[in-house]
C-alpha cells in the first residue's frame, strides 16, 4: 500500500482524528477489516456487517499491533488512535479513491454478466506478459472488495486489472469512481439480478454505468456477439472495441477446435495478424474471454505472438471452471455462482467431454418473477446436449429438471444437497465427468468435498 499518514488519512476522509501523542504522525501501509490480520502499521476498519460489527474487536486489533481504528465509534479506550466518520465503508471508498489517483497507473475494468472472474483472470495472464500488474484476488469485486484490492496497490506495480461487480443500479457508478478505469472491458448482458435490475435493458443501464468516469482517450472493449453489447456504437463519443467470432470485428477467432477435458485451439485474428493459440480451459466461453485479454493486450501494445504467450499459461481457480481429477472421477468445480447464462455455458462445455458426463446443477438466485420460467430454459439447453444424467437440486430447480424431461438421459430431482450427497455414490460410475453449478447461496463446495473424497469401483 503506498503510506499515508493517520493525519492524512482523516483529511481524505473528513473524519474525527483522535491521536494520543504524536500519533497522528504514524505511518499507515496496511488497512485490514480482519481483526485476526491486524499487524504494526495496520489501519482496522471497523465495518459493520450482517453477521458481526467489527467495532467489537478494535481492542484486540489494537492489541495485535493495529496502528490505529477507522470507525464510526470511537473505543472506549483513549489511548487507542482513531479516525471517527459517519461511515467506515465510504471511508474505505474515499482512501482507495485517493491510493489510486496516487499510484498514476492504468486501470482495466472488467465487467459484465458472466464470465467476469475468468475473463479477470485471462486478462492479468496476458497483461503480465508485459507489465507488473496487481490484479482482483477471487471475487473482492464489490463496493468493499474493490477498495480494498486497490489498497494492495504498492509503487513497484505498472497496470492493474480490477474486476467491478454488482447488482443493483448506482452501485457500478461508486465503483468507477473509485476505480477509474482507463480501459472498459464488458463480457455480456444476461439474465442475472433481475430481482433489482429488471430485464436485461436494466442490466445494461447499470453496468454501463462503468463508463461514467472514463477519459476521452480511453479504451471500451465489448463483446460483439452479445444483442446487447454489439449494439453501442459509440459511448461517450468512444467507438468500441469489438471482438467475438465473426470476421467483422477488431479481434476474433475461428477454426475453433476443442479438446475434451481440456480446452480449445483457435485462431486468433487482429488487424493484419493470425496466430494459432491453446486456449486450457474447456467451452466457447473461453475463448471469449481469450479474446477480450487479447484486445485489452492490444491498447497497451502488446504484440499478438506475447498475447498467445498469456493465453497458454492461464489458470482456473477454484469454483470458476475448475477441474479436478481424483483418479475416480473428473470433477469440474463451477459452482461460485450461477446464472442461466453461465449455467447454459458449463453445461454446453460439460457436453464436450468423452464418457458418462453427469451434470449436478442447483438454483439459482436473485432472477425476479420470471425465475421459474429461466430455470425451465436452462433445463430445455441441457435437453438438446448429449449428457448422461442431470441432477437437480433446490426448489426452483424442479424447473430445470421438467425443461429437460425431453433429453436423453436420466434426469433427478433433490429437495437439497443433503439427500442428494446421501444416495451420491449410488448415482455416480468410475471416470465420470460431474459438473457441479450452483448459486454461492446454495454452499454446493459441500457437495465438491465429498465428490473429491469419494473413490469408486
Amino acid at each position: 500500500m503506498f503510506p499515508l499518514t493517520l493525519k492524512e488519512i482523516a483529511g481524505i476522509t473528513g473524519g474525527t482524528l483522535r491521536a494520543p501523542g504524536s500519533s497522528s504522525d504514524n505511518i499507515i501501509t496496511d488497512i485490514t477489516t480482519d481483526s485476526r490480520t491486524a499487524k504494526s502499521g495496520c489501519l482496522f476498519a471497523a465495518i459493520k456487517g450482517e453477521q458481526t460489527d467489527g467495532h467489537r474487536y478494535m481492542e484486540k486489533a489494537f492489541e495485535a499491533g493495529a496502528s490505529a481504528m477507522l470507525c464510526e465509534k470511537l473505543p472506549e479506550r483513549e489511548d487507542i488512535p482513531a479516525v471517527l466518520v459517519p461511515s467506515t465503508l465510504a471511508a474505505l471508498q474515499k482512501i482507495a479513491a485517493h491510493i489510486r489517483k496516487l499510484s498514476g497507473i492504468p486501470v482495466v475494468g472488467i465487467a459484465g454478466s458472466v464470465g467476469k472472474t475468468s475473463t479477470k483472470e485471462m486478462t492479468a495472464a496476458v497483461l503480465a506478459r508485459k507489465f507488473r500488474l496487481l490484479k482482483t484476488e477471487g471475487n473482492f469485486n464489490n463496493d468493499l472488495g474493490v477498495p480494498l484490492t486497490l489498497f494492495r496497490l504498492e509503487k513497484e506495480h505498472e497496470l492493474a486489472v480490477i474486476e467491478m461487480g454488482i447488482s443493483d443500479f448506482g452501485e457500478m457508478h461508486v465503483l468507477a469512481d473509485i476505480a477509474r478505469p482507463d480501459v472498459c472491458i464488458m463480457t455480456n448482458i444476461g439474465d442475472c439480478h433481475l430481482e433489482f435490475l429488471h430485464d436485461r435493458d436494466g442490466v445494461w443501464k447499470a453496468k454501463s454505468e462503468m463508463f461514467d468516469f472514463l477519459d476521452e482517450k480511453g479504451v471500451i472493449i465489448l463483446n460483439g456477439d452479445d444483442a446487447h453489447l454489439g449494439r453501442a456504437l459509440d459511448i461517450h463519443g468512444i467507438k468500441p472495441v469489438f471482438y467475438g467470432l465473426s470476421d467483422r470485428f477488431d479481434v476474433y477467432a475461428d477454426d475453433i477446435e476443442p479438446v475434451a477435458g481440456r480446452g480449445s485451439w483457435c485462431t486468433i485474428h487482429t488487424k493484419g495478424e493470425s496466430e494459432r493459440v491453446f486456449v486450457p480451459s474447456p467451452g466457447e466461453h473461453m475463448v471469449y474471454n481469450a479474446l477480450a485479454g487479447a484486445a485489452a493486450g492490444l491498447s497497451f501494445g502488446m504484440t499478438l505472438p506475447q498475447i498467445c504467450e498469456g493465453i497458454a499459461s492461464y489458470e482456473t481457480i477454484t469454483g470458476r471452471f475448475n477441474i479436478i481429477d481424483t483418479g475416480s472421477l473428473t470433477i469440474i468445480d463451477d459452482c461460485y455462482n450461477a446464472n442461466p447464462m453461465s449455467m447454459k455455458a458449463g453445461l454446453s462445455a460439460l457436453s464436450e467431454y468423452e464418457g458418462r458426463k453427469v451434470a449436478v446443477v442447483g438454483d439459482m438466485a436473485e432472477l425476479g418473477p420470471t425465475a421459474e420460467e429461466l430455470h425451465r430454459q436452462v433445463g430445455e439447453h441441457a435437453a438438446s446436449l448429449p449428457l448422461s444424467l442431470l441432477v437437480c437440486i433446490g426448489p426452483l430447480s424442479q424447473n430445470i429438471a421438467e425443461g429437460a424431461k425431453g433429453g436423453d438421459f436420466t434426469v433427478l430431482h433433490f429437495p437439497d444437497k443433503e439427500n442428494f450427497i446421501t444416495e451420491m455414490p449410488g448415482l455416480l460410475q468410475k471416470d465420470d465427468t460431474v459438473l457441479v453449478k450452483a448459486s454461492h447461496s446454495m454452499e454446493f463446495p459441500a457437495i465438491v468435498e465429498k465428490l473429491v473424497s469419494t473413490q469408486l469401483a
